[in-house]
C-alpha cells in the first residue's frame, strides 16, 4: 500500500508544474550562456564546451522574500548556423535570456543584431528580456552604459520590458538579482495580458 503511494508521488512529481516558467537562453557562441545555466542549476561553476543543439534543465530558485519558482530553461546553441532555430525555442515562451560578453567589443554588433532580430518575431512581441552582461569581472569588460548602446537598447520594441544586469557567470554574481526583475516582468506582463481579455 505504502508503496503504491510513492509510485504515484513520482509520477506527479515527472508532471511539468503548472507554475514552472519557459525561459530561453540566447547569445552568440562562447558568451556564456552554458555556464550560466549550470551555475543556477548546481551553484557551481561547470566546465562546459560549446553548445551544439541545446541544454535544457528545469531549476527551482528562490527569489527575494523567499519565495520559490521553478524556472525552466531551454539554453541554446549560438553559433550562426544554429541562430535560425532560435525563432522555433522562443514560440509561447515566457521570457527570453540573452548572453553577451562584456569583453567581446569585436561582436557587441552581431549581438545587437541578434537580440533586435529575435525580439521583432510577433509572436516575441511583448516578450520580457533579460540581458545578461556576463564577465563583468574582467578588468577590459565595458561598462553597462557602453552596452547599453552598442546594443541599441533604446530602439528595442517599447511593447518589450528589458533589463541589463551585470554578472559574473563562473562565480554566480548578479544571476539571481536578473532573475528576480525577469520574474518581475513575466508577472506584470501576465497581469497587463489578463486584464486585456476582459476588456475584450
Amino acid at each position: 500500500m505504502g508503496n503504491g503511494l510513492s509510485d504515484q508521488t513520482s509520477i506527479l512529481s515527472n508532471l511539468p508544474s503548472f507554475q514552472s516558467l519557459h525561459i530561453v537562453i540566447l547569445g552568440l557562441d562562447c558568451a556564456g550562456k552554458t555556464t550560466v545555466l549550470y551555475r543556477l542549476q548546481f551553484n557551481e561553476f561547470v566546465n562546459t564546451v560549446p553548445t551544439k543543439g541545446f541544454n535544457t534543465e528545469k531549476i527551482k530558485v528562490t527569489l527575494g522574500n523567499s519565495k520559490t519558482v521553478t524556472f525552466h530553461f531551454w539554453d541554446v546553441g549560438g553559433q550562426e548556423k544554429l541562430r535560425p532555430l532560435w525563432k522555433s525555442y522562443t514560440r509561447c515562451t515566457d521570457g527570453i535570456v540573452f548572453v553577451v560578453d562584456s569583453v567581446d567589443v569585436e561582436r557587441m554588433e552581431e549581438a545587437k543584431t541578434e537580440l533586435h532580430k529575435i525580439t521583432r518575431i510577433s509572436e516575441n512581441q511583448g516578450v520580457p528580456v533579460l540581458i545578461v552582461a556576463n564577465k563583468q569581472d574582467l578588468r577590459n569588460s565595458l561598462s553597462l552604459s557602453e552596452i547599453e548602446k552598442l546594443l541599441a537598447m533604446g530602439e528595442l520594441s517599447s511593447s518589450t520590458p528589458w533589463h541589463l544586469q551585470p554578472t559574473c557567470a563562473i562565480i554566480g554574481d548578479g544571476l539571481k538579482e536578473g532573475l528576480e526583475k525577469l520574474h518581475d516582468m513575466i508577472i506584470k506582463r501576465r497581469k497587463m495580458l489578463r486584464q486585456q481579455k476582459k476588456k475584450r
